[in-house]
């Protein structure tokens, strides 16, 4: 004969088990992603520490020609700020 309550059970037991296996997947894959997104984070600081070393380098080396060359350095700055107006003023 037909029994309801063992097919009931038997669909719950179902029910259960696929639950398990949706959210067994999506745990690995939220796994997956966060250890791929620290991967990627560990990634752009690497590249920023290398980033802040070469723009530190160059800072001192514009010092050095600064401090070596004052007047030209003032020279070019007040040239290159005249160029820049006189193109602002036509646009």
């Amino acid at each position: 004969m037909f029994h309801s309550s063992g097919l009931g059970d038997e669909l719950q037991t179902l029910k259960d088990e696929a639950s398990r296996l949706l959210n067994a997947g999506t745990d690995e894959m939220f796994d997956a992603a966060r250890n791929r997104a620290d991967a990627i984070a560990d990634q752009i600081k690497a590249a920023l520490n290398e980033f802040h070393k070469t723009v530190s380098e160059q800072e001192d080396h514009v010092e050095a020609l600064i401090a070596e060359r004052p007047v030209a350095t003032m020279a070019s700055a007040f040239a290159l700020g005249v160029v820049i107006g006189f193109m602002l003023r036509r646009h």
